[in-house]
């Protein structure tokens, strides 16, 4: 029949697959919050340059 050493590439193969999957799924998040962050940032930036603009 089958061995258990048989199933070890295996379970090494769905065990690497599955940190990967979780890892992009974190870095995606992760990424997308970062760049959401910095572009609101910069846009708070924007409207009080041109606010201080206008009052000048």
């Amino acid at each position: 029949m089958f061995d258990f050493t048989q199933y070890l590439g295996f379970l090494l193969f769905l065990t690497v697959l599955t940190i990967g999957f979780w890892l992009m799924f974190f870095l995606v998040g992760f990424v997308s919050y970062w760049v959401g962050g910095a572009t609101w940032e910069a846009y708070k930036e924007r409207k009080a340059k041109k606010k201080e603009e206008q009052s000048v």
